[in-house]
């Protein structure tokens, strides 16, 4: 998903004046019974653990002569014995076989395109003038969308679109494809030392570009995966489907023992450039850039050493039956028939309503039980007395240690961070991300993670929160918990350049 500064061109609204809406003014109490169905549904080993330690407490005060004794009254009561046995036996294996498996987030890769590649202002204004595609209109409102979009001077844009004309085609785009995923797995492998044939599951995701055979067949071609592999290709699902690859290869995780997942995040800019006059289509022209993630998820217990996080949880929220939100991204022609991306003017309102509902159900999983409880209870007074109360704002800063607000665009940054109260420094990695990179869809989240990385700031057990949003419309988080003090892995993307941010970005 991607947002725009606000400007006005001609008489077409770059960015609407309606900002993110004040959500939390308008909590729906359906989504926080969500939240807590959640917490219910593992209400079984939420009550086993406390019991086991209770019992544990309990064996450690006994002396030899109270065992002694314990065992003569055990003797000549063998029905007592069979029973306590059978109960035991029965609710050890009914928590073994219940409870979730572990998924560790072993390493991840962030593809760096080269240097060749970078599309700095002018030469990419001076190449949109030479197209001869873009009237005056559509160029001066471009200029001014770049001017204020956050992005900087260093960001990506394929080798098909630094040709005058630009190259468009089937083979570029494969071409495309093939340098950032295997860019990022070639680095993925190279760094965890995993054999491409012991990974038993593989994710693809790309929205926007989707060949016969598909982009997670051309990987087990490339790798030679083995012929048991169960592989996933998703496509259409927007900026947000990153999570969600991550949450189908969890549940994939869940079913295959002692298994490795690989998922790949990216998107494909070749064929999708659009070269009309409409403005709602040319936004995406000016934010989108080459990039793209590979991740190893296992579910080994062996690998929790050496892993650099846990999975602790995915929450996924859709609201396309809603029309609107269906149709505010969605890729068409225009009148003269040509194909781009529409983004609608209801945007940034439904990015907020999505928002709104997913960190409502998200809120009882992760939020200190004080502030569930002020939430709460503000939450029902306000329905049952006064509909004009303002209920109580949860401060997530107490729930998460870092944020990865997915780089759509400037303007849902500045939201975001204003309407869940974050500092400066939380949405740091998503400002500096969508600077030296530009929005790379799904990838974005990985990309702001190695940021945070790099500047040495993850500590061990600290949680972090990746949120993105995405057509549909979907709003989706994940929350991973460090299982060490977390160092960059080899071939950072932000190896050469960390020591240059953060960076100033000019209103």
């Amino acid at each position: 998903m991607s947002s725009s500064p606000t400007n006005k061109t001609d008489g077409v609204q770059i960015h609407q004046t309606r900002i993110l809406p004040d959500f939390l003014q308008s909590v729906n109490l359906k989504y926080v019974k969500l939240g807590y169905h959640y917490v219910v549904s593992h209400l079984l080993t939420l009550c086993l653990v406390p019991l086991m330690t209770m019992v544990t407490v309990q064996a450690s005060q006994l002396n030899p002569n109270d065992i002694h004794q314990l065992w003569l009254q055990l003797q000549y009561n063998l029905v007592s014995v069979v029973i306590f046995s059978t109960i035991v036996v029965f609710g050890s294996t009914v928590y073994i076989m219940t409870r979730p498996r572990s998924i560790y987030l072993v390493d991840y890769s962030c593809y760096r395109p080269p240097s060749h590649l970078q599309a700095p202002f002018h030469r990419f204004m001076e190449h949109s003038k030479l197209t001869g595609d873009f009237d005056e209109s559509s160029l001066e409102f471009q200029r001014k969308i770049l001017e204020r979009s956050g992005l900087g001077e260093e960001t990506y844009v394929p080798e098909a679109m630094h040709f005058i004309p630009p190259r468009p085609s089937m083979a570029k785009a494969r071409e495309e494809a093939e340098q950032v995923m295997f860019g990022a797995l070639d680095n993925l492998f190279a760094n965890t030392n995993v054999k491409a044939k012991d990974i038993g599951i593989l994710v693809v995701n790309c929205s926007l570009f989707n060949p016969t055979p598909s982009l997670s067949a051309m990987i087990v071609n490339k790798y030679k995966l083995r012929g048991n592999i169960k592989s996933f290709n998703l496509g259409g699902m927007g900026c947000s489907a990153g999570v969600i690859a991550i949450d189908l290869a969890k549940d994939m995780l869940q079913l295959h023992r002692n298994s490795y997942a690989v998922v790949v995040s990216t998107e494909n800019i070749t064929q999708n450039w659009y070269f009309g006059n409409k403005k709602s289509m040319l936004i995406p022209n000016c934010l989108f850039r080459v990039g793209g993630a590979a991740v190893l998820l296992s579910n080994k217990a062996s690998d929790k050493q050496r892993a650099k996080y846990k999975l602790v949880h995915v929450v996924r929220s859709h609201c396309g039956a809603d029309d609107k939100a269906f149709r505010c991204v969605y890729q068409e022609q225009d009148d003269v028939g040509k194909t781009g991306v529409s983004l609608s003017k209801d945007l940034m309102a439904i990015a907020g309503g999505a928002l709104k509902t997913n960190i409502t159900t998200l809120g009882p999983l992760v939020l200190p039980i004080s502030e569930q409880l002020l939430f709460f209870s503000t939450l029902v007074a306000k329905k049952l007395f006064n509909a004009k109360m303002k209920p109580y704002i949860p401060d997530f800063k107490l729930a998460f240690d870092h944020f990865c607000i997915h780089a759509g665009g400037r303007a849902v940054i500045d939201e975001l961070e204003k309407n869940l109260q974050l500092l400066p420094v939380h949405v740091e990695a998503s400002r500096m991300t969508l600077h030296r990179f530009g929005n790379t869809s799904s990838s974005s989240i990985w990309y702001e993670l190695a940021y945070t990385e790099a500047k040495g700031r993850i500590r061990k057990r600290n949680r972090v929160w990746q949120i993105a949003f995405g057509s549909g419309f979907k709003c989706n988080s994940a929350v991973w918990e460090a299982l060490r003090n977390v160092k960059p892995s080899a071939n950072s993307p932000w190896e050469d350049c960390i020591h240059k941010y953060p960076v100033q970005i000019v209103a």
